[in-house]
C-alpha cells in the first residue's frame, strides 16, 4: 500500500504534502503555491481523503503540460497523486 512518504528512490526530489491537515478554505491556495514552489524535475506528493477531479481539471487547465499527474494510489479514502513539473 502506498502512503504520504516518499522513498527517493531517484534523483529527483519527491515532497509531501497531505492537503488532510490543511484547513479546506486553503486547500486550493495552498495546492497552487506548493505547485509554484517546485523546480522542473521535482516532484510533490499529493495525499487526501477524496479523489479531488474538480482541482485536476483547474490544474490541467492553469498548468497544462507544465505539471504532470499520476495516481500513485486511488482506493476509497485513500488517494495519492505525484504532481511533477516538467
Amino acid at each position: 500500500m502506498s502512503s504520504c512518504a516518499t522513498g527517493h528512490v531517484t534523483p529527483e526530489a519527491i515532497y509531501a504534502f497531505d492537503a488532510r491537515s490543511v484547513a479546506k478554505r486553503f486547500r486550493h491556495a495552498a495546492i497552487f503555491g506548493a505547485l509554484e514552489a517546485l523546480q522542473a524535475g521535482e516532484t510533490m506528493r499529493f495525499c487526501n481523503d477524496h479523489d479531488p477531479i474538480p482541482l485536476l481539471h483547474q490544474l490541467s487547465a492553469r498548468y497544462g503540460d507544465a505539471v504532470s499527474i499520476a495516481y500513485v494510489q486511488r482506493e476509497p479514502g485513500a488517494i495519492v497523486i505525484d504532481f511533477a513539473r516538467i
